[in-house]
């Protein structure tokens, strides 16, 4: 079996992985940058489900399954910031929110037990560095980005936007013990959250008072996700001027089965992160 993971990368000026010229991608098939003015930055690196054509034919995974795993929609709650970012791949091309010898599901053991790749005529090293590559080049497009709007706002908030399965077994199954699994979770993990404060406070107690449907919303901060690879990249390279917010939406406004979005309750989530939003910038952001 090839060793996948026996790959050595170099590192760019952010620190990520950066791997030699041979590869190459276009950035226009992976990503677009919508700008805009403000203080404000939205991702949702899980939204896409677009797969290169050369991993169509080695993947065992059917379309339904790894939609199941993705987050669709969440890329229009990212659009509610001025400057956001589109990303047309699936995460189980690379996934953007993990470190780079993780961003590929090698093993089923690497994403839910699923088996992403056919065992025979698979996934091979060269499938596998090019993905790699388009992980690095995410990530230097991203450290540069956030230096840009740094020097023009002085400091900005991301917004990485997620949702979760909480029907994991079956369409008919009970939904998952709401006392472990927030409507909303608000994962600060990495970051320094005396710090940042003011900003978390405010953002976290308006998302909850926020009408929902005529009623408030769950919203708890790290009951089961604190943020991974993205947030800690922001609060590593950023971490007096960029603040990232791990956003986990539990899929109460989808069919997390069939994927049908209830428009009605999807509107409603989207005024309650607009009137968030809308409030954020009138508090002191740190401490």
């Amino acid at each position: 079996m090839i060793n996948l993971r026996a790959v050595t990368p170099k590192h760019d000026a952010f620190g990520g992985a950066s791997y030699s010229n041979a590869y190459t991608v276009n950035p226009d098939k992976l990503w677009r940058i919508e700008g805009g003015s403000g203080p404000f930055v939205g991702l949702a690196v899980h939204a896409g489900h677009e797969m290169r054509r050369g991993l169509r034919s080695v993947l065992a995974i059917d379309d339904d399954t790894r939609l199941r795993e993705e987050d669709p929609y969440t890329d229009r709650i990212a659009a509610l910031c001025g400057t956001h970012i589109m990303t047309f791949r699936s995460r189980f091309e690379v996934d953007l929110n993990r470190v780079a010898d993780e961003a590929i599901c090698v093993q089923p053991e690497d994403c839910w037990n699923l088996r992403v790749w056919k065992e025979n005529d698979g996934l091979t090293q060269t499938m596998y560095r090019r993905s790699l590559v388009e992980h690095a080049a995410f990530y230097e497009m991203l450290g540069s980005l956030l230096r840009e709007i740094e020097k023009r706002e002085g400091r900005f908030l991301v917004l990485d936007c997620h949702s979760y399965n909480h029907r994991r077994a079956c369409p008919d199954q009970s939904p998952a013990d709401p006392e472990r699994n927030p409507e909303i979770n608000v994962g600060t993990g990495s970051m320094d959250r005396a710090y940042w404060a003011p900003l978390v406070d405010r953002f976290i107690g308006t998302l909850q008072e926020a009408d929902y449907l005529g009623r408030h919303l769950d919203v708890r901060e790290n009951v089961n996700f604190r943020g991974r690879h993205l947030a800690r990249f922001v609060h590593t390279h950023f971490p007096r001027t960029g603040c990232c917010l791990a956003i986990e939406v539990k899929k109460i406004f989808m069919d997390e089965w069939t994927g049908a979005l209830n428009k009605t309750a999807f509107e409603a989530l989207l005024g309650a992160f607009r009137a968030t939003l809308g409030r954020v910038e009138e508090v002191p952001w740190t401490r």
